[in-house]
């Protein structure tokens, strides 16, 4: 593979976001502990500048812009979390940016975007082709283009979370990264690959957009219609090229979750461990408790990938659970 990130390009973008991004915590709870007969630790990348972990990529990704670009401008698109990550640095680094972002978007996200000063371009994302309106702008206004999940620095910023994990705990069995667009994944992989080959690798989706499962099984990328589910951070149609090079080559299996799983994951979060989890945040929680019985006594990891939900959204799906 030519062009992928490597761990290099990891330790490259760790040193990148030093001082910049917070090292979350990672958490443990003793009642989920003695629930599942295993020991499951959380990393918080709710707890992240912009509420996910997308902001490592985003800075990494934008703080890499030569200068003319930087004169020109940045635009992206995001289901939400890329589009406030995006803001928020280019607002810190003072780019210009435009964001495009789904009219059905959560509140939270869109106003996020719009309060760290991107202009934010609403689109249907059951009708409309982002891809093609972001490349629209480019031609009429010269932005420079990056991509949420397909692009070298966003997986190698979304890698030093992996890092972060193996410096501080060892001897981990599996590791639960949420699906997406595949930058978590993929840049998460690619550093535990490079370390510890025994530790394995699980991406999870929602069951209504398994196109990660089905592109991994088959070893064919596959592109399914706009999902639904409840994890709109999840909502992708197909993950990135560059990011399934890597997921096909390191990750051991991807498995879903239906929402009903994703909502009981989010309510005993937010319980035992008082920690206010996206759905597609909780998707790792979601499978373990599915399969608890294969991680018996085991070390598991599960990343906590963003907490942005409207509140009142999130106590609606625990009342209905």
């Amino acid at each position: 593979m030519q062009n992928i990130s490597s761990k290099h390009d990891i330790i490259v973008a760790a040193n990148n976001l030093k001082n910049i991004i917070f090292e979350t915590p990672i958490i443990n709870s003793l009642l989920i502990d003695d629930m599942l007969r295993m020991k499951v630790f959380f990393k918080c990348e709710n707890l992240q500048h912009t509420g996910s972990f997308k902001f490592r990529g985003a800075f990494n990704a934008v703080s890499n812009v030569n200068l003319h670009d930087k004169k020109r401008g940045i635009v992206s698109f995001s289901s939400g979390n890329h589009g406030q990550a995006m803001s928020l640095a280019c607002k810190i680094l003072k780019y210009d940016s435009t964001i495009l972002m789904p009219i059905d978007a959560p509140l939270i996200k869109i106003n996020g975007a719009k309060y760290y000063g991107s202009n934010v371009i609403f689109y249907n994302r059951y009708t409309d082709d982002r891809e093609k309106i972001s490349q629209d702008i480019i031609l009429e206004k010269g932005f420079s283009l990056i991509s949420p999940y397909d692009n070298n620095d966003v997986i190698s910023g979304a890698g030093t979370i992996a890092k972060e994990i193996f410096e501080k705990i060892k001897n981990i069995d599996a590791i639960m990264i949420p699906l997406g667009g595949g930058s978590l994944l993929s840049g998460c992989a690619t550093y535990i690959r490079s370390i510890n080959s025994k530790c394995k690798i699980y991406g999870i989706e929602p069951e209504n957009g398994n196109d990660g499962q089905i592109s991994f099984r088959n070893k064919s990328l596959t592109k399914i219609n706009v999902p639904n589910t409840i994890a709109d951070g999840a909502q992708t149609q197909q993950i990135g090229y560059k990011n399934f090079e890597i997921i096909k080559k390191y990750v051991d299996d991807i498995f879903t979750v239906k929402d009903s799983e994703i909502i009981n994951a989010m309510n005993i979060i937010a319980q035992y461990s008082k920690l206010i989890v996206e759905p597609t945040g909780a998707m790792g929680l979601a499978f373990l408790l599915k399969h608890k019985e294969k991680f018996f006594h085991k070390n598991v990891v599960i990343i906590l990938s963003g907490g942005n939900i409207d509140i009142n959204k999130f106590c609606q799906l625990i009342n209905k659970n």
